[in-house]
């Protein structure tokens, strides 16, 4: 690939040429005779800057988690003062479609680039991961200086144990997958990808989740409709240091906020006020029965309800507490399996691995099952 976190580190065994002297302290070969000096940096992007590079490599970028990195951004707009410059990227593929890499690589298939040039090894998803053919695909190093052994080992490790699945499927086969035990498969979320349509007419239950102060607030409602439940989602997250914190966080905000999967709301935090009002409208505009809510930060949730024009009854009639523990979550999380895998949901987001799908994983014991949310870069829970 053309663009092409970590640029290689060269190691000295003494048997280096005699043209080129090394510099261990600062990471760096020189060459006098031609003047060029190679350098390996940290993925601290403040190395990079007032560089002007002729080459750069990207080692192992889909490590990358998200759609921005500030070293990957300060290398390929320090290149500009050269008359032919050239950026290689040598990586395993990133877990999900909304990193970096993932996008690059996206980006570069869809031909708008005619500079760009990928070359992709990687095993189809519906193939049988621990087949030998298959890990071929992936690996055209297998059975020389890529130990086939060893390889095959692993596949039955994985096979065998399926908690290493994941990981091996990411970095084995090149499958753009996450390592952590997902609740949701993306195989059976895009199935489910059908257009919802309108809810007006249906009976809908909702379910709120209120954050803290700069967390992401979440609203869904769904609707029973030809055989499928309809599902509309709303996720809000403050405007203001929006891209900060989609780079603290590694996660795509600004890109799910383009795509309008994500809406934000003025300020530095998601304002209760601004919720409430909401709600009133979509209650004046559609059949709501009933809204399961997290007690947590209701009590402060409650006063802006009333301010919207909902009156004690309304809410007592329209508003019931949901718990978050196992007992609650299980039954729920298992019905909610059964019609994902029924195919008798539609939620129109089969484009990209949107919020929905990144919110938890399954935290299992025994026969129960609960969210397991993902905690951000900050140590905030989503």
């Amino acid at each position: 690939m053309r663009r092409a976190s970590n640029p290689l580190i060269l190691e000295s065994d003494g048997n280096s040429n005699p043209n080129l002297a090394t510099c261990e302290t600062a990471k760096a070969l020189t060459c006098p005779e031609l003047g060029t000096r190679y350098r390996a940096l940290s993925a601290d992007a403040t190395t990079a800057f007032g560089l002007s590079p002729q080459l750069v490599i990207h080692d192992e970028l889909g490590q990358c988690r998200g759609p921005r990195s500030p070293l990957f951004e300060a290398l390929e707009t320090a290149t500009g003062a050269q008359e032919n410059p050239l950026s290689i990227i040598i990586s395993t593929q990133a877990p999900t479609d909304g990193d970096l890499l993932s996008v690059l690589i996206d980006d570069a298939l869809a031909g708008n680039d005619p500079h760009t040039v990928v070359k992709l090894h990687t095993a189809p998803s519906e193939l049988d991961p621990f087949d030998e053919a298959t890990i071929r695909m992936a690996n055209p190093a297998f059975g020389t200086f890529l130990n086939a052994k060893e390889v095959l080992a692993m596949a039955n490790d994985a096979k065998r144990m399926p908690a290493r699945q994941a990981e091996f499927e990411n970095l084995i086969l090149n499958r753009r997958i996450e390592s952590t035990n997902a609740f949701v498969s993306p195989t059976v979320w895009k199935a489910c990808g059908e257009p919802v349509g309108s809810l007006d007419g249906l009976t809908l239950y909702g379910g709120l989740d209120l954050s803290e102060v700069a967390d992401l607030t979440a609203l869904v409602l769904i609707g029973w409709r030809d055989g499928k439940w309809r599902v509309q989602p709303t996720f809000w997250v403050p405007a203001e240091g929006l891209s900060e914190r989609a780079t603290a966080d590694r996660v795509p905000y600004n890109l799910w906020r383009a795509q309008g999967y994500l809406e934000t709301t003025p300020g530095k935090t998601v304002s209760y006020e601004y919720v409430a009002n909401h709600l009133r409208r979509l209650f004046d505009r559609y059949n709501i029965a009933k809204i399961g809510f997290d007690r947590w930060n209701y009590r402060h949730f409650l006063p802006w309800l009333f301010k919207a024009g909902l009156s004690e009854q309304f809410v007592a009639d329209h508003f019931l507490e949901f718990g978050q523990g196992m007992q609650s979550m299980s039954p729920a999380l298992r019905d909610l399996e059964q019609v994902l895998l029924e195919g008798q949901l539609a939620h129109a987001d089969s484009s990209i691995e949107g919020p929905t799908t990144s919110i938890f994983s399954a935290n299992c014991r025994g026969s129960n099952i609960s969210p397991c949310p993902f905690a951000s870069r900050s140590s905030r829970m989503i």
